[in-house]
């Protein structure tokens, strides 16, 4: 088959399948493995020849690689050096040395063994990164030990990607390969590193003088491209080139700009590269082995929760936080396939055991959710500890509140929080403060400041904080859906509570006082008005006059200053947020199917969309009546979201 029809193929069929697994809330990448799996050649044989998709494939590997590489922080890997170096390094070393002996001990060879340990040591950064993030765990206890042990995980992929080719040598000549590889790894990675950090700075602000996006992203994959290509050359895997690149890159002030550049191709390529590994499941073989792949996958989430749970607690976690921990690292991840793909290529295990383990770490990962989503209950099941623990927590909690009233209870302790619980301070109003990290409270705790471990989240953390009795409750972090749950508990406890909620901007202003927020309060609109403010007093502006219009905009819940018009330099917040309203002028010509009736005849509320204000030779109207008439060179002001202002400028100017 042509190579054209087969990335058609490909792509149909994997558009289909990403729209089933995101709609049943799984990680697209099983999507990708099930489509492969279907139409490859060990089922119904759609392809007749992979080698067109495998080598575009082949750059979604690389793709990762970079975008890893752009990850790889040095100040992060130093505050998080316990955990990435201590935890990570002994969880994959300890992985490898366990999955050799049981390899050996079956027969095959010590290198086989090494390269399935690397493959089985690995778990997923897309899936685990993404329940972190969705659970609001990233800085709990399990959360940063989990980052740091995938942050670790990421990074031996490249030693691995290096050693697994020497592995299908002889002895002797498997010795020398991985000298001469070592020996160049530090070669090239000196050069490009010494010079590289000195030139790349330099040259990428050359090229954004040019203002082209199209340039940039020439430049980014010039750079990948170009370095994977020579690592190649020297003998080394095109995975190492692409590593170094976002290494480069992470030091520069365009790594942001250059990792949402790079996203679209990343996320195809590595779609089509996990659809080419779900062709080498052989479905009727693995069936045929259901004992060996049951027994694989049963080795795997055991051996890695033993070895993680035996770890954290070596590192000071207690029985619970570590049994967490192993939960969540248990299954296996997308760097596993990598590891297979190239153990497949260099033909390292017989067939029936490269199937059984592709067919385990396919199930792990369908089972990760799972096993995230009940990690809690079993925890509570198996640890009496963590009973215990949370039982004093809300001890100490409900004992430290236990004869205060009318306080106020500030919902985390960062930055913003701590700036709030000075002003109660100076006006002498009592406050409780609640916050997950240790080091914090700790520090705030030994200045005589009233805060206390506790999950603003829990219905019973705020209940023993005495939210039933409290007078006011700020929510002082900016995570929207954070907030949502907070303000559900505080409505189950005390329903006429005020609560008084930060956010970034206005998009989540109407959510938030749905969900029953006295006030929010939108960063980005009151730093305007703060900013305003000090420019109309400068400029003579009475200052009762100024606060009296800052009184009205906030009674108004901003309703004036909603939105703002979007431009190039804002498409990367675009592709993150699409669904945020936006400011949008459509002018009326000649013949446009709005000319001549009226805003209410026009019905713009039914599409989701308001008129902010009209424009008619060069004079502004702000908020039109329902009876404005439209006329010839009119501008039409709109605010939306994107989706619908593409209706609302069809209705105006088609009808």
């Amino acid at each position: 088959m042509d190579t054209l029809p087969t990335i058609v193929m490909l792509l149909g069929a994997s558009v289909v399948s990403v729209i089933f697994f995101r709609s049943a809330n799984l990680p697209p990448v099983l999507g990708y493995l099930l489509v492969g799996a279907i139409i490859g050649p060990h089922a119904l044989d759609l392809i007749g020849s992979l080698t067109g998709a495998q080598h575009l494939a082949e750059f979604g590997v690389v793709f990762l690689m970079f975008s890893i590489g752009l990850e790889f922080s040095l100040p992060k890997l130093y505050a998080m050096k316990r955990i990435v170096f201590g935890l990570g390094l002994l969880q994959v070393l300890l992985t490898l040395a366990v999955v050799t002996a049981i390899v050996t001990a079956l027969g095959l060879s010590w290198q086989e063994g090494v390269a399935l340990g690397g493959a089985l040591a690995m778990s997923s950064t897309a899936v685990l990164t993404k329940l972190l993030t969705e659970r609001l765990e990233l800085d709990k206890a399990h959360g940063r030990e989990v980052m740091g042990v995938l942050l670790f995980q990421d990074i031996a992929v490249v030693p691995l990607l290096i050693l697994i080719p020497s592995f299908s040598e002889t002895p002797e000549r498997m010795a020398t390969m991985m000298g001469l590889a070592l020996l160049k790894a530090v070669v090239v990675l000196s050069v490009v590193l010494f010079f590289g950090q000195r030139l790349m700075s330099r040259w990428f602000d050359v090229v954004a003088k040019g203002k082209s996006a199209e340039l940039f992203m020439l430049n980014v994959l010039l750079i990948t491209l170009g370095l994977a290509y020579l690592t190649e050359v020297a003998g080394l895997s095109l995975a190492l080139g692409a590593f170094v690149a976002g290494i480069l890159i992470s030091e520069t002030q365009y790594r942001h700009h250059v990792e949402e550049d790079i996203k679209p191709f990343r996320d195809v390529l590595m779609g089509l590269f996990f659809v080419t590994i779900g062709m080498m499941l052989n479905v009727p073989l693995v069936v045929a082995n259901a004992p060996l792949v049951l027994g694989v996958l049963a080795a795997l989430l055991a051996v890695k929760l033993a070895l993680v749970l035996g770890l954290s607690r070596l590192f000071g976690s207690t029985f619970g936080g570590a049994l967490r921990t192993g939960l969540w690292l248990c299954a296996g991840g997308e760097f596993g396939f990598v590891l297979l793909a190239e153990m497949r290529r260099f033909e390292l295990l017989p067939s029936p055991v490269l199937q059984a383990v592709l067919a385990a770490l396919v199930l792990s990962m369908l089972l990760a959710p799972l096993i995230v989503q009940y990690s809690n209950q079993l925890v509570l099941r198996f640890a009496a500890s963590e009973w215990l623990m949370r039982s004093m927590q809300m001890t100490q909690l409900a004992a430290k509140t236990m004869n205060t009233e009318k306080h106020v209870v500030i919902c985390g302790y960062g930055r913003t929080g701590q700036y709030l619980a000075r002003f109660m301070e100076q006006e002498d109003v009592t406050y409780l403060a609640l916050d997950l990290d240790p080091e914090r409270i700790r520090e705030a705790a030994a200045a005589g400041e009233n805060v206390i471990y506790g999950d603003a989240t829990r219905h019973e953390t705020l209940a023993a904080a005495g939210i039933a009795r409290a007078s006011v409750a700020i929510i002082s972090f900016a995570d929207a859906r954070a907030s949502e749950r907070v303000l559900e508990h505080i409505r189950q406890i005390k329903p006429d509570l005020p609560v008084v909620v930060r956010t970034l901007d206005e998009k989540d202003l109407d959510t938030l006082l749905r969900a029953g927020a006295a006030e929010v309060v939108p960063e980005t609109l009151e730093t305007s008005m703060a900013l305003a403010s000090h420019a109309l007093r400068h400029l003579g502006v009475p200052n009762a006059q100024v606060i009296e219009h800052f009184r009205q905009t906030r009674i108004g819940h901003y309703r004036t200053l909603r939105g703002f018009f979007h431009g190039e330099s804002d498409a990367e917040a675009d592709t993150l947020d699409v669904e945020e309203e936006r400011l949008h002028s459509v002018l009326l010509v000649d013949g446009a199917r709005a000319i001549g009736r009226t805003l209410g005849e026009l019905a713009m509320p039914e599409l989701g969309v308001e008129v902010t204000a009209v424009r008619r030779r060069n004079i502004r109207a702000l908020e039109p009546s329902a009876e404005t008439l439209f006329v010839v060179g009119d501008v039409v002001v709109l605010l939306g979201k994107q989706s619908a202002l593409s209706a609302a400028e069809e209705r105006l100017l088609q009808g």
